[in-house]
């Protein structure tokens, strides 16, 4: 199944960025769905990616092989390379940005196509290969059984080898006490993006997503919502592909960033 999404911004904002303009502009969209498109499905997996070309197909062919009822949609975030082609070859679903708009803007596209065609659960999968798709099943558990509203992968919960750089370990470190301290629980791995929604974690994030790298701030607005976040242990691996957007420059800039999002949605009133 394909889709093909077109957009027509009609207004332009002086001053402020594109991704910001874009989402303040009134888009008209033209889509077009095959007839085999179904709706009310258990679980969709929302795949972001950007010129992931050399991996995304590995990875769409291992979920197929060891995920069970489960739809996949690819957000393609304004590739350069062949990475929407590749996900067309394999019949799979795709939506693609006019140009790349960010990792907030694009998992916003997932939860708003997850929300519209009412799925239960989103599952959040890197396209760069380092979510296995054998600890997918691990992660929709808890919300499966009720017992959450989101679940994150954690990479740092019990047994596990992976080493972040110096420059994300701090980040890494900071964001989990921060987020621990605010929470009032221990987080140990805010960044991850290996994560689950429910349904109405769905639509809370259909109708606001925070931009550039959400994975921390979305965590405060989750609980000023009053949802119930759960940590699990998974493994992860190195890339198989492509080059992360993440350098040592940016992962400091990120981090002073994200740190003043946070304080800002402290004092930000959030709606369910």
């Amino acid at each position: 199944m394909t889709l093909s999404v077109c957009v027509l911004y009609s207004c332009y904002t002086r001053g402020e960025s594109l991704i910001r303009t874009a989402r303040l502009c009134k888009a008209i969209r033209l889509i077009e769905i095959d007839k085999t498109g179904r709706r009310g499905r258990k679980a969709l997996i929302i795949i972001p990616a950007y010129n992931e070309a050399d991996s995304i197909g590995e990875v769409i062919s291992s979920i197929r092989t060891t995920v069970d009822d489960a739809d996949i949609v690819v957000i393609n975030d304004g590739s350069t390379d062949d990475t929407a082609a590749v996900v067309r070859d394999l019949n799979t679903t795709v939506i693609s940005h006019p140009c790349n708009m960010g990792i907030g803007a694009t998992m916003q596209t997932g939860y708003r196509y997850a929300a519209s065609r009412q799925y239960q659960i989103a599952i959040q999968v890197d396209a760069d290969g380092q979510h296995p798709p054998d600890e997918i099943n691990r992660v929709i558990q808890p919300l499966r059984e009720g017992t959450t509203d989101v679940a994150i992968g954690s990479r740092f919960i019990g047994e596990n080898t992976y080493t972040p750089s110096t420059a994300r370990k701090i980040g890494i470190l900071i964001f989990a006490r921060v987020i621990s301290f605010i929470l009032g629980k221990r987080f140990t791995d805010t960044t991850s993006g290996f994560r689950a929604a429910n349904r109405e974690v769905i639509k809370f994030y259909a109708a606001y997503y925070p931009e550039d790298y959400p994975e921390v701030e979305a965590l405060i607005l989750l609980h000023k919502a009053g949802f119930t976040i759960t940590e699990l242990p998974v493994t992860m691996k190195i890339r198989s592909g492509g080059t992360s957007s993440i350098t040592s420059c940016r992962a400091i800039y990120y981090m002073i960033k994200v740190l003043l999002a946070i304080f800002i949605d402290l004092i930000k009133k959030v709606e369910r």
